[in-house]
Parts: structure tokens; sequence; C-alpha cells
């Protein structure tokens, strides 16, 4: 119950702090009116729209506003289309989620294996190779591998499409850009965390015991080896909603990166507030589901939160 209150007010607290820089970074960064209305429009047109936004009032009135409104339930009104900033958000959100998910399954699935894989062989010349690919796709940035990969398979080969998300064949090369990135900083991961095991006492008494490579690999090495895996899990799911951004910006996919890109150029200051707030709540359940999975994979850490709870 302890833990539990204070993952709560920790996570009340870091929403609180996202939700303030946020919107005080946005009102200093300039007028949103000169980014949304026309350069040759008179004043007193402009004066208006800046009673209409709220944006007239004193800044820490308009501060205390907007909490109110959250607290309500009401992100504002967008305004470049005069529609309600979270409805525009949320519209965007199962493409963002379709191309997050199929990104980290890529990057689980090639990752862990290679990592498993460079461990096993250490110091061979798989391992080094496993290891320089791994170099390769960490060093990468996503926009220039994106790009290399539209040159390649829809410029030169015209196998796959550039841009949007009509069909499944759209999703192949967004997908493919951000999980090979995660995919070789998985793989590295992995291989440390796996030599780490397989010095440990514990995996020479199963080997004297006379234990199948593969059952020493599985039951005794894995879960002991993820633990560490999982705790970085929690953290690179706030990375990729980084790096969806550009991602979705390459190939043009219609995610909430690509909004907030846009929102961002014109200053459409509720629709990127509703944005951030969405990720910051994104990024602490994360994080929250990682302590949970570290708590299952080890049994120390229960029972030192029970102790402690005591």
């Amino acid at each position: 119950m302890r833990w539990t209150l204070i993952k709560t007010i920790r996570a009340a607290l870091t929403l609180l702090l996202v939700v303030s820089f946020v919107f005080f970074v946005l009102r200093l960064s300039g007028d949103p009116t000169y980014m949304l209305l026309p350069d040759d429009i008179d004043e007193a047109t402009r004066d208006f729209y800046r009673s209409k936004w709220g944006l007239d009032a004193p800044l820490f009135e308009q501060y205390r506003s907007y909490l109110v409104a959250l607290l309500h339930g009401d992100f504002g009104i967008s305004f470049r289309n005069n529609l309600d900033a979270f409805d525009l958000v949320w519209d965007r959100v199962p493409k963002t989620a379709l191309l997050m998910g199929t990104s980290l399954l890529i990057a689980l699935a090639m990752g862990i294996p290679l990592g498993i894989i460079a461990a096993l062989y250490r110091d061979s010349w798989l391992d080094r190779g496993v290891m320089t690919v791994s170099v390769f796709g960490f060093s990468m940035p996503n926009f220039f591998l994106g790009i290399l990969l539209i040159l390649v398979f829809s410029l030169n080969l015209r196998v796959l499409p550039s841009s949007g998300s009509d069909t499944w064949w759209h999703l192949i090369m967004p997908a493919a850009t951000l999980g090979i990135s995660y995919a070789a900083q998985f793989a590295r991961y992995t291989r440390s965390s796996m030599i780490d095991v397989l010095s440990k006492p514990y995996m020479r008494t199963a080997r004297s015991k006379g234990a199948a490579p593969a059952r020493r690999v599985n039951l005794h090495a894995l879960p002991n080896a993820a633990i560490p895996v999982v705790t970085i899990l929690g953290f690179k799911v706030g990375e990729m909603l980084g790096g969806a951004v550009v991602v979705e910006t390459v190939f043009a996919w219609p995610g909430i990166g690509r909004l907030l890109t846009s929102a961002v150029a014109t200053r459409d200051l509720a629709v990127v507030q509703c944005i951030m707030i969405l990720l910051a709540i994104t990024m602490i359940a994360a994080n929250t589901l990682t302590d949970l999975l570290y708590g299952w994979l080890d049994p120390r850490v229960r029972v030192g939160a029970k102790a402690g709870a005591r």
C-alpha cells in the first residue's frame, strides 16, 4: 500500500511538472496569433483572437484557468482547426500505438536473441559481428536510416510505399526504422547482462550437475539476465516516443508525432499541451509497469517492498 501511494504521488507530481513546464515555455516562445493569422491583418482583429483564445489575461491567470479546465477534462480548443484538442490528438493515437508496438516487437525479437548469441559465443567472430552491427544500428540517426530505406525500397526497388498508412505495407519501413535502432541497443544490454550472469557460481553449479546447455540458458541465465533489460525497457519506451516524431515526419505517418510537429510550428498551444500530457502519462505508466515486472522477475524486490511497508 505504501509503495503504491508513493508511486502515485510521484506520478502526479511528475505530471504536474510536465504540464507546468510545457505551459510556460509555449507561452514564452511567442504570440500564436502571428503564426496563425495573416501578416497583413489589422491589430484590432489580432486583439479579438487573443481575447477569444484567452491570451490577453495575465500569464498566471491563464495557468490557473488551464489547470481548472484540466481537472474537468477540458484540454482546450485547437487554435488552428477550432476543434477539441483532445479529439484531434486521440484520433492519431491508434496510428502511433501501432507504429510503436510493431517497432518494439521488432526491437525485442531481434535484439534479445542477438545479445544472447553474442554472449554465448563471446570473443568469437560471431560476437564481434553482432556487436559491429549493433554499434552501426545504434549510431545511425533515425531520419538517415528512414531516408536510406526510402531510396532503396521505394525509389530503386519499388516494392514498398514511401509514405502514408493505408495498408500494412506502409507500416514496414517506419517500424523497421524505429525498431532497428532499439534492437541494436537491446542486443548490447542483453549481451552484457548475459555475460555477467554466465560467470555466476550458480551457473557453474548447474553445469557441474550435468544440466543441458539449453536448460542452463533458459531456466537459469535468462530470468536473471532479463532483470537489467526490463529495467531499461521502461526508459526506452519514452525514447521511442521521441523517435516516433522523426520517423512519422519522414514517412508522413499520420500519428501523434507528425501532429506535434505541425502544432509546434503553428503555436497551436492546446494541441501541443494535450500531446505532451498524453506522452507523460504513457512514460509514467511504462515506468510503473517496469517496476512491477522487475519485482516479478526478482523476488528480492518484492521482499524488500513488503519489509519497507511494515
